[in-house]
């Protein structure tokens, strides 16, 4: 016959194990084993507890097994358990990872989870596993543009330094225009949001006129003065400068943040900035308008306002425009800038460089 291992407590276990025995704030499955131990601490054999306990004599022997290994810890968990034998080797892995970054399918410019699970012979469920696991996204594109901007480094420091650490008694404001703002109607009208159903729009519609806005966003509390012209050459660039030149306190210098536009640089706009001085233009890099926060305004306004709106003139798209504006500045948000010139300009040297090495390849 055979005999189980001897089971010893000390008083301390004793004590521990005969209250988690006997309590209903510890799981039952903790309970369960205390009670297995107490009961092998006795000379019972396994057997005999199994059937006092109502559980198998294997169940029985694992328990005392692996206190008599891992103490009063060993009760507490179960043992990690092996899973699935892996169907796909490491191997195939590595090679479905290599495929997906270094070659194309035949036909097309990317990878699918179903032309590429026809290529390497398996499931496109394993694709989408092994794909989430390495983080590839083959159906995801993103645009870039590095700017070649002599003076990049010198304009970057300028602007954000602005952002970070504005001028005493000066207001720093980003300005740009966002022009050809179509006002669109719908050639048919779309049905509303029900449940179950997303609203519906039609994808064809009727243009009728644009306006472009010229727009200064307060960097320090998140207000905008906004104006509406029919075109945004040199001489609508002139009348918002006045506009704003009226619209912010005498006293306070002013810092315009600006795109390369050539109207800002317009011999007529320059004559005038000489004669306010308290005007300072500042040019964000060529091929960088994602330098001026004004840019996030105006996303924020297509994308609440304008992408869905459904409009039979221009006023109507103006008087759009102005109410939204209004109600930005009853409760005005400032644009947090947070990354430093520092940061950015490693970030484009390293871009930069890996777009030198992909082209000398």
């Amino acid at each position: 016959m055979r005999v189980a291992p001897v089971v010893s407590l000390t008083s301390d276990q004793k004590a521990l194990l005969t209250k988690a025995a006997k309590s209903t704030s510890v799981s039952v499955r903790f309970s369960q084993r205390s009670n297995i131990v107490l009961l092998a601490a006795e000379g019972l054999q396994d057997i005999d507890i199994a059937q006092r306990l109502g559980v198998t004599r294997q169940l029985s022997a694992r328990w005392r097994k692996r206190f008599i290994q891992l103490g009063i810890d060993g009760l507490r968990k179960d043992a990690p358990r092996p899973g699935r034998k892996k169907k796909i080797s490491t191997q195939k892995i590595q090679s479905i990872v290599k495929k997906t970054l270094e070659q194309k399918p035949a036909n097309a410019t990317h990878w699918s989870t179903r032309t590429m699970a026809k290529a390497v012979g398996i499931s496109e469920k394993a694709v989408r596993r092994i794909w989430k696991a390495h983080g590839l996204k083959p159906h995801l594109s993103r645009t870039f543009k590095l700017s070649n901007d002599k003076n990049f480094a010198e304009k970057l420091e300028n602007v954000v330094g602005l952002y970070l650490n504005p001028p005493e008694h000066a207001l720093v404001l980003s300005c740009d225009e966002k022009s050809q703002i179509q006002a669109l109607d719908r050639t048919q009208p779309g049905l509303p949001i029900k449940k179950g159903r997303a609203g519906t729009m039609t994808h064809d519609y009727k243009r009728n006129g644009t306006t472009t806005l010229f727009a200064a966003l307060n960097t320090l509390d998140g207000t905008v003065i906004g104006s509406h012209m029919k075109r945004h050459r040199h001489q609508e660039w002139l009348k918002f400068l006045k506009l704003i030149d009226q619209k912010t306190p005498a006293e306070k210098e002013l810092h315009l943040i600006v795109d390369n536009y050539a109207t800002h640089k317009h011999p007529k706009v320059r004559s005038w900035l000489v004669r306010h001085r308290r005007f300072h233009i500042h040019f964000t890099p060529t091929s960088a308008s994602w330098l001026n926060m004004v840019e996030r305004f105006f996303r924020d306004l297509t994308e609440k306002r304008l992408r869905r709106g459904v409009f039979k003139n221009v006023p109507e798209v103006i008087r759009s425009i102005d109410g939204y504006i209004e109600q930005h500045n009853k409760a005005p948000k400032p644009f947090v800038w947070t990354a430093s010139a520092k940061d950015i300009l490693e970030k484009v040297t390293r871009a930069r460089a890996k777009l030198d090495m992909l082209q000398t390849a």
